[in-house]
């Protein structure tokens, strides 16, 4: 950020899969949020504007698999980093926080605040810690191994990333050329895996960071988790997944790699067996949120909060930023 820009104000909500967060923000901010007639909390009553930081909503076409925000919701309270990207295309966590920073400048110039709001613990940490430096790419390395994932299948990239990087194999799915590339490329490039490149554990400067987590207990979570699933097979995610097929996107592209999607090309033929892949969703949406709860925990800075302690996040919100937006 450029020096001389004044320290901006920033909330950051995360937790895990389905632990209330979307549900948070618009209690706290949302214009058409009411109880009784009555806003509950009339002091940030349309005060804020979200950044999205989940690495699935940022793609087109993805709205049931990835619990997108409805069109009212976002109406009543504005989103960013949402619908950016085709399915077919990559994004980063550089890409987010590159892109987060300019809507927060944005944002706050508006006068008001923002709010980063999302579930991909990866993307937060960068974001308030910065990026680990490793090294830059180079052309001759990545169209090797680039050639190689043609020739011998991306499968057996992988398998040499779990055996050489293994902590960095767990976070990337085996499917995901891009990142297994990468990886590798790291690791011959500086001869140490990715995962060894430090991340700096001290909040970025330019920005006042307020990161809360929210815990809601483990049963509940999973509780929640098989009633979302349910709802979104209700709502038509068969049909939606059959639409991202229609348009040539595949198992191989970045945006069918995420839970809700990639489970549809476990049947043979993909997408035949709906009770069995609505239950590899469900299993596999609580693996993630177990891993989400592990890697929140290991981040320091961060203030929790169960998720209906309204009264105590909404103290906690007003101040320790009201001062800092405009009216």
């Amino acid at each position: 950020m450029n020096s001389l820009q004044p320290e901006i104000p920033v909330l950051v909500i995360f937790g895990t899969t389905a632990s209330g967060k979307t549900s948070l923000a618009g209690q706290l901010f949302s214009k058409a949020i009411t109880l009784k007639g009555k806003s509950l909390f009339p002091e940030l009553r349309g005060m804020a504007e979200i950044i999205s930081a989940d690495s699935m909503q940022v793609y087109r076409g993805m709205d049931i698999g990835t619990a997108k925000p409805s069109k009212d919701f976002i109406f009543s309270l504005p989103h960013h980093l949402i619908d950016i990207c085709n399915p077919c295309e990559q994004f980063s966590a550089g890409d987010f926080v590159r892109l987060a920073d300019e809507k927060c400048i944005e944002i706050f110039n508006r006068g008001k605040l923002p709010v980063v709001l999302g579930g991909t613990a990866f993307y937060i940490k960068h974001f308030l810690y910065g990026l680990p430096v490793t090294p830059e790419s180079k052309p001759e390395v990545r169209l090797r191994f680039k050639n190689r994932a043609l020739v011998e299948g991306v499968s057996v990239l992988y398998a040499e990333l779990c055996a050489k990087d293994p902590y960095s194999a767990k976070v990337i799915h085996p499917h995901d050329e891009y990142r297994i590339i990468r990886a590798l490329e790291v690791l011959e490039i500086s001869g140490l895996p990715r995962s060894e490149h430090s991340v700096s554990h001290t909040l970025r400067p330019g920005f006042k960071f307020f990161p809360i987590a929210l815990d809601r207990p483990r049963k509940e979570i999973f509780e929640r988790i098989d009633s979302r699933v349910e709802d979104m097979f209700n709502e038509g995610l068969f049909e939606e997944w059959k639409q991202l097929g229609s348009l040539g996107y595949s198992q191989n592209d970045p945006g069918m790699q995420a839970i809700g999607y990639r489970e549809f090309f476990l049947t043979d033929p993909p997408g035949s067996d709906l009770e069995f892949i609505k239950k590899r969703i469900q299993h596999n949406s609580k693996k993630y949120a177990k891993r989400q709860e592990t890697f929140i925990r290991s981040l320091p800075h961060i203030q929790h909060f169960a998720p209906d302690d309204l009264g105590s996040i909404y103290r906690a919100v007003l101040d320790g930023f009201l001062q800092y937006v405009h009216n």
